[in-house]
């Protein structure tokens, strides 16, 4: 097992400015206790989600075979796996999260600039699943309760655009995840290899009921028409590829704050390996199945799970059915969005704000902003979240080039938490302007191509756009400066 001591045991601070840097939270760990299982469940339940479900069925109704976008779902997956092992190995070495890593390239005060847009995105994200998971909760309820129909009617007890039905649902989601969440690390560790494996469960029995009840022979994995052969199939394979990879943009870019708890490097590899190629192949085959058999069961293709579960004829399947998609989507939301958060919050102003309390900030943020209208109002997402979503590649590459290329794999921990201006991070007043410069460039045109019509055909390539020009970009500047 790896040890690694805090910085005030291995006199690391240095004076009282140096408390602007860290709490018990960010220092480093004192013992690494996951292993590749906690890694594997971690991607688990990471993609077993409403979010994952829909994503998965989408890729297969590009106009593609089914072996097409299988090759084409195993490139990008693959892809992912070597892009998280790269991230991981810092953050893994030193046992110390995202933000305070970041402070490698950006500087000890400049961190907090990658550690804000991903807690946004992360607290935006975090409202839109509780507010999935909550969807799927209301379904439980108003099968077993159906007179409470009128008030899950938002035209008539409704308030800020969501039912009176739906907010008791949503805030009960609500509360159920800070009750995990503010148990601690290892209590969501439990939870995710928990959920992971369960979904897993129901999924499959799921599939196995609506095959038997379809047939197996009207079940196929096209879910939609065959448009494209030749180099045309090929364009779509390779825009399909990166939409796998820019999928996993956010859990990607800090999954040092997971990577970190490992015992070793050997078992965040295991656990990536099981948990991203394996595992998200094997998920997008179920879904695919399931999502298919809906056509002659129901008339219809519903690529909507809790839709899906609400039209069975079985009051005991679709509760059963709901309630996983709740412990899906729950799953997801504690790993890929409330964690982040808390981390990227308490980095801001570690003497004033634990891990908890960065927590309890991006929960309470999560409710202001009225998710089901932010999930309902696709162009506020297209404009908020991917001007956000658009620094994500910058920041990765800027990441990966200063620990590989830079900075050749050689860290001063005790730097990373020290305000000294003699300190290997201290930069210029605490901030690398190079890291600053690139993250800005990567950043415009990475979001120009979302947003400009023009350049629309390079949206779907947009996360590998941002992370090569934020590569090259801060290599130039770093070794300019």
């Amino acid at each position: 097992m790896t040890i690694h001591s805090s910085p005030a045991d291995s006199g690391y601070l240095s004076g009282a400015d140096d408390a602007r840097l860290t709490n018990a939270d960010l220092a480093p760990l004192k013992q690494q206790t996951w292993g590749a299982y906690n890694i594997f469940a971690f991607w688990m339940s990471d993609v077993h989600s409403v979010g994952g479900y829909v994503f998965a069925g989408s890729l297969f109704a590009l106009g593609l075979t089914s072996w097409q976008v299988l090759i084409s779902l195993l490139a990008g997956i693959t892809i992912v796996y070597f892009l998280c092992n790269l991230v991981a190995r810092p953050s893994q070495a030193h046992g110390v999260p995202y933000p305070v890593m970041s402070r490698l390239s950006f500087g000890v005060l400049g961190a907090n600039l990658p550690a804000m847009i991903r807690g946004i995105i992360a607290v935006a994200w975090y409202g839109v699943q509780t507010y999935l998971a909550s969807a799927a909760f209301v379904v439980v309820v108003l099968k077993f309760f159906p007179a409470l129909a009128p008030w899950a009617d938002v035209h008539v007890h409704g308030f800020a655009g969501l039912s009176t039905v739906g907010w008791a649902a949503f805030l009960v989601l609500w509360l159920l995840q800070a009750v995990v969440f503010w148990n601690g690390m290892e209590t969501i560790k439990k939870f995710i290899d928990f959920a992971g494996p369960a979904v897993y469960v129901v999924m499959f029995a799921l599939a196995g009921w609506m095959v038997w009840k379809a047939g197996w022979q009207n079940v196929g994995l096209n879910l939609g028409e065959i448009k494209y052969s030749g180099w045309a199939a090929v364009s779509v394979m390779i825009t399909a590829i990166s939409l796998v990879v820019s999928y996993f943009a956010g859990p990607m870019l800090n999954f040092g704050d997971f990577s970190r708890y490992c015992h070793s490097f050997s078992d965040v590899k295991r656990g990536n390996f099981w948990g991203l190629p394996v595992n998200f192949l094997a998920f997008s085959i179920v879904t695919v199945i399931t999502t298919s058999a809906t056509i002659p069961l129901f008339g219809e293709l519903l690529t909507d799970p809790v839709e899906t579960v609400a039209r069975i004829d079985n009051t005991t399947a679709v509760v059963l059915g709901a309630l996983t998609f709740l412990v899906a989507t729950v799953g997801i939301n504690i790993v890929a969005n409330f964690v982040s958060a808390a981390f990227d919050f308490s980095n801001i102003a570690p003497s004033r704000i634990s891990w908890r309390v960065g927590g309890l900030i991006a929960t309470t943020a999560s409710i202001f902003i009225t998710p089901w209208n932010l999930f309902n109002s696709p162009e506020v997402i297209h404009y908020t979240l991917d001007v956000l979503g658009g620094c994500m590649g910058p920041l990765y590459g800027i990441l990966v080039a200063d620990y590989y290329l830079v900075k050749k794999r050689q860290v001063v921990l005790g730097d990373l938490y020290s305000m000294r201006r003699d300190g290997a991070y201290w930069y210029q007043g605490g901030v690398n302007r190079a890291a600053v410069a690139a993250m800005g460039i990567g950043a415009v045109i990475s979001v120009a191509c979302v947003m400009l019509p023009q350049l629309r055909a390079a949206a779907n390539f947009s996360w590998f756009i941002g992370a090569a020009l934020g590569l090259l970009s801060y290599l130039a500047l770093a070794r300019r400066r």
